[in-house]
């Protein structure tokens, strides 16, 4: 099979089909939201034993909200573009009457009363949130483990991670449970699990989605994103959820341009690839199949350039500083008290950052500042830059991110994500893309990052590029009933 070839998957339930089509088969009453809404948690329990990707499983409450999607239908109401659509929400993200966690014990049995923009806007457009899905306590790791609810597991292979820290989601949308999940980055935490896990996943632009859930609107490294099956139905999600609000004070004042995201050409893009941002080690099966997809791009008509980038570990170091302070600020209260309930990993990162001076963190904007003068550079001649989500396929689960931040012997940095630098420049969309799997059966990522603001666009290339490559099936973790077909469409 060749990269020109897509396979296409037999639908096998409405649940697999595009969002979108979900709402029309309900709307249209060719089917029922209940019977997409049920085989949803059941998919949900049927993956839940072997991977953990779920808190909880909203089965009373989802299942209540489909057969109230289907009287509206019956009725011949307006509804929304979601109408009837399962989705998924994370941990770190408060939904009234819903144990919220954050992945810790520090929470206790915390109900919060009220839901989080995000998911009401999901909800006003018809949605119904079927589950909560695990994260790292607080957010904090690449793996998705906390002390609270255990491991997470890869559905391409338990043995290894699913990635972090919107894992949960991740695994969601990969095994088909939902066709999105919210999920949030502020060092890859969306691109991270979706590349590790086979799922697209987008770092919007700061302020495209309101971020109304830190105890401070004015962070500027944190963002809401999807987790998708694929780049039409992370449109979706955006078309739901941007927008300005109150809320948030940061939030920019536009909504999301959907004839935008959903058009385009690749012919006469051009895009700048540099496979490791200077600095990285880069596994050869993760090269392979960038450079593969890069190959496909130049098919359809793009320029594609090897392009040296001068970066070095420092943007890591310095990233982390920043998210130390974070942790910190937000987190560091729960030391006093509950340090022997809490990852260890947790309370290091939260006196590392009580320890750092308002000076150093200052000083972190000057980095800040020459990246974005490299980028503004390159984009006077490129659309996007491409490299890898991650410089590596899935790490096994006994692993952690300490694991990755050595210099080797060639003077590489040995590395897990090349995503944090791109939260260091919060303005800059930076989508993940599946682009194949490895030797090893694992997916492979590629990050594409557009100019800012401009995440209709790096939509847009994305899906131009999802629709030429091959897609692997599901994950061979998947629940058996319902396991899913192919045939080539040439």
């Amino acid at each position: 099979m060749t990269m020109m070839q897509t396979v296409k998957p037999v639908v096998e339930h409405p649940l697999d089909l595009p969002a979108r089509e979900i709402a029309r088969g309900i709307r249209d009453r060719r089917f029922t939201a209940e019977s997409v809404v049920s085989e949803s948690i059941r998919r949900a329990k049927a993956v839940s034993a072997a991977l953990n990707p779920f808190v909880i499983i909203r089965e009373e409450q989802a299942l209540e909200a489909a057969r109230a999607a289907d009287r509206a239908a019956a009725r011949g109401e307006a509804t929304g573009a979601l109408h009837g659509v399962p989705f998924a929400a994370k941990d770190l993200t408060p939904t009234g009457g819903d144990l919220t966690t954050f992945g810790s014990w520090t929470t206790a049995d915390w109900v919060p009363d009220q839901t989080a923009l995000v998911v009401r806007r999901l909800q006003g457009a018809g949605g119904i949130l079927m589950g909560k899905t695990t994260t790292p306590e607080f957010a904090y790791a690449s793996f998705t483990h906390s002390p609270r609810w255990g491991v997470t597991r890869n559905p391409w292979n338990p043995e290894r991670t699913s990635g972090g820290s919107s894992g949960g989601s991740a695994v969601a949308v990969a095994t088909g449970v939902v066709p999105f999940a919210e999920g949030t980055d502020m060092g890859g935490s969306v691109r991270i699990p979706a590349a590790l896990s086979g799922t697209v996943g987008l770092k919007p632009s700061i302020g495209r989605i309101p971020m109304t859930i830190l105890p401070s609107v004015f962070d500027n490294i944190s963002h809401f994103g999807p987790l998708a099956r694929t780049v039409s139905d992370a449109v979706s999600f955006m078309e739901a959820t941007c927008g300005p609000s109150d809320e948030d004070i940061s939030s920019l004042p536009v909504g999301f341009d959907s004839h935008i995201a959903k058009t385009g050409s690749l012919e006469g893009k051009r895009f700048a690839l540099s496979v490791d941002l200077g600095y990285y080690q880069i596994e050869p099966e993760v090269e392979r199949l960038v450079r593969n997809a890069a190959e496909e791009l130049r098919r359809a008509g793009a320029t594609v350039d090897d392009v040296p980038m001068e970066w070095t570990r420092a943007v890591n170091d310095e990233w982390f500083d920043l998210w130390c302070v974070f942790m910190s600020g937000f987190f560091g209260g729960t030391v006093e008290h509950c340090r022997e309930q809490m990852d260890p990993a947790v309370v290091s990162m939260i006196e590392r950052g009580l320890a750092m001076s308002a000076t150093a963190y200052k000083r972190v904007e000057l980095l800040r500042t020459r990246m974005w003068q490299d980028m503004a550079a390159l984009f006077k001649n490129y659309d996007a830059l491409l490299c890898p989500t991650c410089a590596v396929t899935a790490p096994l689960i006994g692993e952690c991110d300490d694991d990755y931040v050595a210099t080797g012997p060639d003077g590489r940095f040995i590395g897990l994500d090349m995503t944090c630098p791109f939260n260091m420049l919060p303005q800059l969309p930076a989508l993940s893309l599946p682009v194949g799997l490895a030797s090893n059966g694992l997916p492979v990522g590629l990050q594409i990052v557009g100019r800012r603001f401009a995440d209709e666009h790096v939509l847009s290339m994305a899906a131009a590029l999802e629709a030429r490559l091959t897609s692997p099936e599901r994950p061979l973790c998947k629940p058996p009933t319902y396991a899913m077909k192919t045939r080539p469409h040439r």
